[in-house]
């Protein structure tokens, strides 16, 4: 008999049979079972990944304000054609899709009467990497090419307008270095959110001036979309979003109609000029000549533009107000007074001869006034700027009580005003000092650098009384109210004779910054003439600091024109042409006669 003829061998196979198929089943139901339950979570983010695309949406930047609520830098729409290419979508290949987009952008730039600006290549990087959001085929179209859409009876399927928010500055260049400007990125810094994104529409991100040092504060809050995309990454539907936010405004210490009446006199001229209100440090107004167009920027600045910016031998982009170091000549001058009379080696009657020169040694420091000025006091020397005089003067004090006075008046320190990049300047010690450097020191030469910023706010504290202000241009941002740097301790009788000798400079007759003199308001200044470059080449530097109303004061202004003639014949009719302006608009002074006819007219 065989085993196959046995009964009980066949029991055990079909036994056997059995346990095989339970095991597999139960095997299968275990898989099932992970697969399901275990590792659900697993496949059911990995299914979500491959159907769902989020998308961070850029908030609407803040807006900047001057003092009195005017708008100087705000956002506009911006009206772009997009396509939609899910919906002009072609089976097949992605090349009959890129086909159909690339033929619907050529009738398109029939119809709007525009340019062509994508290519294929664009299209199809568009394609591989941004698929579910719009194709933007023209930005910022224009009011002609607007109206040509809304005429045309044909409407191709996928298109649309897409508005975007775009930054735009009211004034233009004429506050360009206080705002300065934004760009565009496409891959902002999410490192402080909670969400991973796989699209990103770019926003604005500030790029200098105010639009940077506040960028914190200005940049909206992202909100986001989700877009359900099929197994080819094709757009077929959108889930609710969160809504962005638009970032807070700042408001800033500007007057905006003194920063045009300051643009349009520095119009066509290489300098800068700051306008500080002396009573709190704020700063009224601000700017640098040339300066250039912010709105350049947006949407996107062309290469020809931006290489015109950086390679111009006039240097549109530096911020000379706070950027810009330069020798201060005679406007230095109040500072020797000060030290000298702080010192006690020198009083308000002290008295020296000039000839027309001032001679240490083999060395020959001229005056301006060839012929010299005679025996003269030191309010007579501050209003007829006398080198001579405060060679002397420099030297009977001696550099040490100079500088001491210059620190404490801001030189050789940062003011603290904030916008980027700004110099402190050069207060020069005594390392190889001689008797000759004391002189150049005494007239604002030499290896002494001030910049606006700091004739600014020194022509402020000259103003008060001796009290120095730390810059104030952002008060939405102010806490604790302005801030004080220092007090002089000095005799006010010692700043009020210095304050005459100012006050002469431009009401006397004889004054070397007459040409400021407005009719009606008294005002108190200095001016400057700062020799540069190499000794005889005849390159001047021309400043003028200015304060008034002399008896209370509300504006101090420094202001330098690079490449002058004098302090008095360039600076002073211009300061005249701001003060008047200025005056004017605040009801200081009425309007003139000739102008009012005009009006009238």
């Amino acid at each position: 008999m065989s085993m196959s003829d046995n009964p009980d061998s066949e029991i055990i196979r079909i036994r056997l049979l059995i346990f095989f198929k339970m095991a597999v089943l139960a095997g299968l139901a275990m898989f099932l079972w992970s697969l399901q339950v275990v590792d659900n979570s697993k496949y059911q983010k990995s299914s979500s990944k491959q159907s769902l695309r989020r998308v961070r949406i850029p908030g609407e930047r803040g807006h900047i304000f001057d003092r009195n609520g005017i708008g100087l830098a705000e956002n506009r729409p911006s009206y772009c054609m997009a396509i939609y290419v899910h919906e002009i979508r072609e089976p097949g290949n992605i090349r009959n899709t890129i086909d159909e987009v690339e033929k619907t952008v050529a009738r398109l730039s029939g119809i709007l009467g525009l340019k062509q600006e994508i290519t294929r290549k664009d299209i199809t990087v568009h394609m591989k990497r941004r698929l579910p959001l719009p194709l933007i085929a023209w930005k910022d179209i224009d009011s002609k090419a607007m109206a040509r859409w809304a005429e045309s009876q044909t409407r191709l399927p996928g298109v649309d307008l897409y508005i975007e928010p775009v930054r735009v500055y009211p004034l233009g260049a004429k506050v360009a270095q206080v705002l300065g400007y934004v760009t565009r990125r496409s891959d902002p810094n999410t490192d402080n959110e909670d969400e991973d994104y796989d699209y990103y529409i770019p926003e604005m991100d500030g790029s200098s001036g105010i639009e940077k040092v506040m960028d914190y504060v200005l940049t909206g809050y992202a909100g986001g979309k989700l877009i359900m995309v099929d197994a080819s990454g094709f757009r077929f539907d959108d889930l609710p979003e969160r809504e962005p936010l638009r970032g807070e405004n700042v408001t800033l210490s500007i007057d905006s109609r003194i920063q045009r009446m300051l643009a349009d006199v520095m119009e066509g001229e290489r300098g800068a000029s700051v306008v500080v209100d002396p009573r709190n440090g704020d700063i009224l107004a601000l700017h640098s000549a040339p300066s250039f167009d912010p709105n350049m920027f947006m949407p996107v600045i062309s290469k020809e533009d931006l290489l015109n910016l950086t390679k111009s031998p006039d240097k549109p982009l530096l911020n000379r107000a706070v950027q810009g170091a330069y020798p201060p000549g005679s406007i230095f001058k109040p500072v020797v007074a000060l030290a000298a009379l702080k010192s006690g080696l020198a009083s308000e009657s002290t008295g020296y001869s000039c000839p027309g020169y001032f001679e240490l040694g083999k060395v020959r420091f001229d005056c301006w006034q060839k012929i010299g000025h005679g025996w003269i006091d030191m309010q007579k020397a501050i209003e007829q700027s006398c080198n001579s005089y405060f060679c002397q003067l420099g030297i009977k004090c001696g550099p040490d009580s100079i500088r001491s006075m210059a620190k404490d008046l801001g030189l050789g320190a940062r003011s603290g005003i904030p916008l980027l990049y700004e110099e402190r300047g050069s207060v020069p010690d005594r390392q190889g000092w001689r008797g000759g450097d004391t002189c150049n020191f005494s007239i604002g030469q030499g290896a002494l650098l001030v910049t606006p910023i700091q004739m600014a706010m020194y022509a402020a504290a000259l103003a008060n009384g001796g009290t120095l202000y730390k810059p104030n241009l952002i008060t939405s941002q102010m806490q604790g109210g302005h801030e004080l740097v220092r007090k002089l301790e000095m005799n006010p009788r010692h700043i009020r004779t210095v304050r005459e000798g100012m006050r002469d400079v431009i009401e006397s007759s004889t004054g070397t910054g007459k040409r400021a003199k407005v009719p009606g308001v008294q005002m108190a200044g200095k001016t400057g003439t700062a020799e540069y470059g190499q000794k005889g080449a005849g390159k001047k530097h021309t400043w003028m600091i200015v304060f008034g109303p002399y008896e209370a004061p509300r504006y101090a202004i420094a202001m330098i024109i690079e490449d002058g003639m004098s302090g008095g014949m360039t600076v002073a009719p211009k300061i005249n042409k701001l003060m008047e302006g200025i005056f004017t608009m605040d009801g200081t002074i009425k309007p003139a006669a000739s102008a009012q006819k005009a009006g009238g007219a």
